[in-house]
């Protein structure tokens, strides 16, 4: 956003800052990232409502004689030509249209269409936890601080929207239709039991309508590209939802698809050693930051929620956050900013 001078119209926005990210283990209260020291203008995170973003990114992509956007639209088939993808079949209140374009960029999410349509080899990654998304009323005597709560058997992370809790808690893959067996009473005792101060509460998730179920999902794409058509983000690469990093990717990948392709479609269409180039530039960065998650999946929030973990006090990297507040610094680059951050060509802020 600063890069293409929205920052100080971008922040004016309705969002929350975290400035840190803590957690309670075992009733230790733990600063686990701290960004003040992140080598960045904003060090913090902002959250904002999903649609404040787009509608923002709208509006000011509206500003371009060429741009247009389609809403209440969506794509249903991909169109081919002579072993090319040439555009897309949308379905929309008017009509079937037919969308012609020299690329055509699939970034319609985990379960995407396009992607399926093209034939992409997908690698699962493993992925033994789902999450179960729920909200609560922020009240006056909370605390501030987004975070988790965890206990040997659970995992409660809370973010902080202001006037209300967004919270998610972890599962074992395929747990929910255990929980719901036991019931919703149970349930609710559960989370009171991780996070007390939500007592008096619990009638904000009396159904389990009220809590949603996200399936967890971590793969990627052997190949990201086919002539006339790529995949970013989550079409990509589906990323666990740990650390909150999935967003991050998903803007660097356009950030990169931008700065590769600008130059090559203003020629027409983009070769597919040109396309190629945006897997070479972010799959590293996406690779790494898999294994990271993969890896605290299998050895830290399994073991927890099979409460096979100590019952009272801290793992060691936990101790050594403690101890050594300059570690927490490492926890927030990966989180903050990533393996590979990317910054918009210079050509292409002159152009915004």
């Amino acid at each position: 956003m600063r890069e293409l001078g929205l920052l100080e119209e971008f922040l004016k926005l309705p969002h929350e800052e975290i400035h840190e990210m803590v957690a309670v283990i075992n009733g230790i209260t733990l600063t686990i990232a701290d960004l003040s020291h992140v080598p960045a203008k904003c060090k913090f995170i902002a959250m904002m409502p999903q649609w404040h973003f787009l509608n923002f990114l709208a509006e000011k992509a509206r500003e371009y004689p060429d741009f247009k956007l389609l809403m209440e639209t969506t794509a249903t088939e991909l169109v081919e030509s002579d072993g090319r993808m040439t555009g897309v079949r949308a379905q929309s209140g008017g009509g079937e249209l037919v969308v012609n374009a020299d690329l055509v960029v699939a970034a319609d999410g985990r379960y995407s269409e396009m992607r399926k349509q093209a034939g992409f080899e997908v690698m699962e990654l493993a992925a033994p936890i789902d999450v179960l998304w729920m909200r609560f009323s922020f009240r006056p005597g909370d605390p501030h601080a987004t975070g988790g709560r965890i206990y040997p058997g659970h995992i409660l992370a809370m973010l902080n929207r202001g006037d209300y809790w967004q919270c998610a808690s972890v599962v074992p893959k395929g747990g929910y239709e255990k929980l719901r067996a036991a019931g919703i009473k149970a349930f609710q005792e559960e989370i009171v039991k991780v996070a007390p101060f939500l007592q008096g509460r619990m009638n904000e998730i009396d159904d389990w309508e009220k809590i949603k179920l996200l399936t967890v999902l971590v793969n990627r794409l052997r190949q990201w590209a086919r002539p006339g058509l790529l995949c970013i983000g989550d079409a990509a690469h589906a990323m666990s939802p740990i650390g909150g990093v999935g967003i991050n990717l998903a803007i660097q990948d356009a950030v990169a698809t931008a700065n590769l392709l600008a130059g090559p479609l203003r020629q027409g269409a983009p070769s597919l050693v040109e396309l190629q180039a945006v897997q070479r530039r972010r799959e590293w960065p996406t690779k790494m930051t898999q294994r990271l998650q993969v890896a605290a999946q299998n050895n830290i929030m399994a073991p927890i929620l099979a409460g096979t973990t100590r019952p009272s006090g801290l793992a060691f990297p936990m101790r050594m956050l403690k101890r050594f507040p300059v570690l927490r610094r490492i926890p927030a680059r990966l989180v903050g900013i990533g393996f590979r951050p990317e910054h918009v060509a210079g050509f292409l802020r002159q152009a915004a």
